[in-house]
């Protein structure tokens, strides 16, 4: 296994992201999905992790079963919303003991009318520290293109981001749907002189209700053209997947154009719209 600094210090980078099964048919699709995505040799791939620790034991699991069966770098989500700072420790000093050398710190937001203990950690950049301490991960943190969904104002949401950003080995993007979006964002991050290496995250839209739903909770605009294009073929699933590969493909290729070499898709467990992504932009050849 390596650590993803290393990974992106090697040149580019094209990784997965997965939430851990909750259900026995759940966990077939989603051990199908890796065995369909594993040619492809993704850089890495990441598991997402409930906050409040919703899925703690599911997301350890998964993440050791991919470093050890799948033989695939895996990064663990981690976040410190409802969580003590000792718990904290133990879960990262497990996951250093079990082999993993990559965390995601998140804050993320605890889950409503669930009994959990209190915040200890206020913000990733704390979760950050403690991870540091501990030693032997390369750090990843979340940035947000569009701005924090809690943030009100575009400097200081900027400015919050890149001192995050100075603490961490570097940064996996929300999704985001206009090549611009991005642009400007790391532009804004090179004049506040971060230099820590940022990934954009791209997850292609098959289905436009639960999209737009996302978007709508991660601050993430949802743009009146693409909405357009997938209503119009609605009642098409098959066209609906086609118009929503085809966009993400064609937003990857204009990153490209502007210098972009590494992407994080999202894939929501499923493989098909990645590998349609995959061999639009040609990269089953270049990853393998």
């Amino acid at each position: 296994m390596a650590k993803i600094s290393d990974i992106l210090a090697g040149g580019p980078s094209y990784s997965f992201e997965f939430f851990p099964p909750k259900t026995p048919a759940a966990e077939a699709q989603l051990e199908e999905t890796l065995r369909e995505l594993r040619p492809l040799s993704p850089t890495y791939v990441s598991v997402t992790y409930g906050a409040g620790g919703t899925t703690r034991e599911r997301t350890h699991d998964l993440v050791v079963h991919i470093n050890r069966e799948l033989g695939l770098t895996a990064m663990a989500h981690l976040t410190c919303a409802a969580h003590l700072e000792s718990e904290l420790a133990g879960i990262v000093t497990r996951y250093r003991d079990a082999g993993v050398e990559n965390i995601l710190a998140l804050r993320g937001d605890p889950p409503k009318d669930v009994d959990l203990p209190p915040t200890e950690l206020e913000h990733a950049s704390d979760l950050v520290s403690l991870v540091r301490g501990i030693g032997g991960f390369s750090i990843g943190v979340a940035v947000h293109p569009e701005g924090h969904p809690a943030s009100t104002e575009k400097a200081a949401d900027r400015a919050n981001q890149a001192e995050k950003l100075a603490l961490a080995d570097f940064g996996v993007s929300q999704f985001f749907f206009e090549p611009q979006v991005w642009f400007d964002f790391v532009d804004d991050l090179a004049a506040l002189g971060v230099t820590t290496p940022v990934i954009p995250g791209i997850m292609p839209v098959t289905n436009v209700k639960s999209a737009k739903r996302m978007a709508e909770l991660s601050g993430a605009d949802f743009p009146v053209w693409l909405e357009d294009r997938l209503r119009a073929v609605e009642d098409d699933p098959e066209a609906m997947h086609r118009v929503g590969v085809e966009a993400s493909a064609s937003l990857c290729r204009e990153l490209v154009a502007g210098g972009v070499t590494s992407f994080h898709f999202y894939t929501l467990n499923r493989s098909t719209a990645t590998r349609e992504i995959y061999a639009e932009l040609g990269l089953n050849s270049a990853s393998g």
